[in-house]
């Protein structure tokens, strides 16, 4: 039986989650010795048009990427979004929040006119093409995409945490970042993590994304506690979630 085909891709993205990948250093020889990559930009000079697993990094941010992006959905028999860029649109999602011709003015200055630097308002894969799995963080967890990447070669559908962070921190027995006067939005963001910012003195930044169905019943009540607003816990939102979020 042949080896299942991969290809990586990236848009917009600082290519940390590929950057993940080569970070399992040991570990990559086994992925690898499992699949046969046929397409990888950041590793390897060989393209292909032929593959059966699409790994997409980055947000896409211009017409000409919607339709590249529409070529790699076509080809791919199973696409899966790599990290917050790709997932949720990540903080590339912030330009939305900007007039494009004053953000291109601002980044390129006396370029902003240039054709290649066309842009559009910034969207996730799933604003573009139907996305079969998400590994979400900025960057991605190592073990998750191990997880899921094994989950997808023995046919098995991975399960992703649709609890919030908090439920992760409560299990290290952290104290609350709530505690320490930081507004921490993991009560509504997507576990997976570890709780790795709550456990490093950090509130939680959501990068994974919304839970599916957050409890914002719960999350008025800490801000209740605490004496704040909605729209303090809205502004915490803004890095990641300001774009995704539901009606607070």
């Amino acid at each position: 039986m042949s080896k299942p085909r991969v290809a990586i891709f990236d848009f917009a993205c600082c290519e940390g989650c590929q950057l993940q990948i080569v970070n399992l250093e040991e570990e990559i020889l086994d992925l690898i010795g499992a699949v046969d990559v046929v397409e990888w930009r950041e590793a390897m000079s060989e393209q292909s048009t032929e593959y059966d697993i699409a790994l997409v990094e980055g947000s896409i941010t211009r017409p000409e990427d919607e339709e590249r992006v529409k070529v790699i959905r076509q080809r791919a028999k199973v696409l899966v979004a790599l990290g917050a860029c790709a997932t949720i649109g990540g903080v590339n999602k912030l330009k939305n929040h900007f007039d494009l011709d004053e953000v291109k003015q601002c980044v390129y200055g006396e370029a902003a006119s240039m054709p290649h630097l066309a842009t559009a308002m910034t969207k996730a894969v799933d604003e573009v093409v139907p996305v079969d799995f998400k590994i979400h963080g900025c960057p991605i967890d190592r073990t998750e995409f191990t997880y899921v990447i094994r989950c997808l070669l023995l046919g098995k559908t991975p399960v992703i945490p649709d609890y919030p962070v908090c439920v992760e921190c409560k299990a290290k027995g952290n104290i609350c970042r709530w505690e320490y006067g930081e507004v921490c939005i993991g009560p509504i963001i997507r576990a997976g993590c570890g709780a790795r910012c709550p456990s490093s003195n950090f509130r939680c930044f959501g990068c994974r994304g919304l839970i599916d169905n957050p409890n914002l019943d719960a999350a008025r009540d800490v801000m209740d506690r605490y004496g704040l607003t909605v729209e303090d816990l809205k502004q915490k939102m803004e890095l990641f979630c300001s774009k995704q979020g539901p009606t607070l």
